[in-house]
């Protein structure tokens, strides 16, 4: 892999993670100015879960069958035109229906990308890869947001909204320049039939039950992504409600989530040829939800303020040590059917998990069931932790290795 590879799959990245902010920010705006409801922009967070689940069950398929530079590329072009047609639409309803079908297309490109990096990356080189994307996704968590601050000064939401159609645009041009790695047309697709995705995921299946601590570690750290999506779905609430801060002083609250994330992304990169990925994600998750603890506890901004810079700051480590995990123990020929598979499971447990927490939040208490969230997930990474460190010492399957045993069909 030559340097130049590695620099355009991260500008790509980065890109279409800066976009991500920008359009996010301007859409709540769009739908709060076109509604006046907290309630309709809340909706827009459920969409996208609810295109997971509608779309992860069959993506893997196609995605192990089909040219991943290719995929992607048609993906970031396909949800650029969408996004450049939001602006123009003035039904709620029709705006709800194109954002449900760009969350699908991200649903399909976020494994599509992971195999593609996979295959990309020479395997020695894949932690520190994944450190320096782990500082490129906290960058864009701070950019993101501050361009379109300046966006919304001179100009407007539809601007924005623009702006990210073009850095979509654009990562797919970049996306041009990287090399093939699966040498031309792949496998290709002719018929997405139900009997190919049943045979799919009897070979999810079989695959899981054979790689049995690969596979736990993967759901165990699924569920602390979806207790921290379920507890977060309240972070305004709390902070606001409980904590009694103002628009501003949250505002600089989730500043400096941002400022830790970034701060744990630039030490993670500095260590990444030092410390194993399975270390990585048993202390960093376990810290993760410290942080929750330190924050649920918290009576005011400057608690609360260090439980986010330390769950933000542990998060960086976290999430690039199961990067690097599951691309050295999943075959790469069917990483994007097991990414599907367990990321529609995913999908569906932080829905029942943010309905859960918020129905609770209704009954009981915000704080009490901000609270019990944590908890749960201090258990959840305490277990990953002592069940991922038991095998600490299982030397690393490379995919290339195993994926002759795992073929598609």
């Amino acid at each position: 892999m030559k340097w130049k590879d590695s620099l355009l799959l991260l500008m790509g990245i980065g890109l279409s993670n800066v976009g991500a902010w920008i359009f996010l920010i301007a859409l709540n705006l769009i739908v709060l100015n076109e509604s006046g409801s907290a309630l309709a922009v809340g909706i827009l967070y459920v969409l996208k879960p609810l295109a997971a689940l509608f779309t992860n069950a069959w993506a893997g398929s196609l995605i192990d069958r089909l040219n991943k530079r290719r995929l992607m590329v048609f993906l970031d072009v396909f949800r650029a035109v969408l996004v450049a047609v939001l602006p123009l639409i003035s039904s709620l309803p029709m705006v709800y229906a194109v954002v449900f079908v760009i969350n699908m297309g991200s649903a399909v490109f976020y494994p599509a990308s992971m195999t593609y990096m996979t295959k990309l990356i020479p395997r020695k080189k894949r932690q520190r890869f994944n450190a320096l994307r782990s500082l490129m996704d906290s960058g864009a968590f701070i950019v993101g947001p501050a361009i379109a601050g300046m966006l919304f000064i001179v100009g407007t939401p539809e601007t924005a909204i623009f702006l990210n159609g073009a850095a979509l645009l654009l990562s797919g041009v970049v996306t041009l320049f990287l090399p093939d790695v699966e040498g031309g047309a792949f496998e290709g697709v002719k018929k997405l039939s139900l009997d190919m995705i049943k045979e799919d995921l009897r070979v999810v299946r079989r695959f899981s039950l054979r790689r049995i601590y690969v596979m736990v570690v993967y759901f165990l750290f699924s569920c602390m992504i979806v207790l921290t999506a379920a507890v977060d779905s309240l972070e305004a609430a709390f902070s606001k409600e409980v904590l009694d801060l103002s628009n501003s002083t949250y505002g600089y609250l989730v500043s400096i989530a941002g400022a830790g994330y970034l701060a744990g992304a630039v030490v993670n990169t500095v260590i990444a040829d030092k410390v194993r990925d399975v270390k990585l994600i048993a202390f960093g998750s376990v810290m993760v939800s410290a942080g929750y603890i330190v924050y649920s506890v918290s009576e005011g901004f400057l608690a609360a303020a260090i439980g986010f810079s330390l769950l933000s700051f542990s998060l960086a480590f976290a999430q690039t040590g199961f990067d690097t995990f599951i691309q050295e123990r999943i075959p790469v020929g069917m990483m994007g059917r097991v990414s599907s598979v367990y990321g529609w499971l995913e999908g569906f447990l932080v829905i029942a998990a943010t309905v859960l927490i918020g129905a609770g939040a209704q009954l009981v208490s915000i704080r009490e069931v901000v609270m019990a969230g944590s908890l749960v997930m201090l258990t959840v990474t305490v277990f990953l932790m002592v069940y991922s460190l038991s095998r600490s010492k299982v030397n690393p399957v490379e995919t290339t290795s195993i994926e002759s045993g795992w073929k598609l069909n």
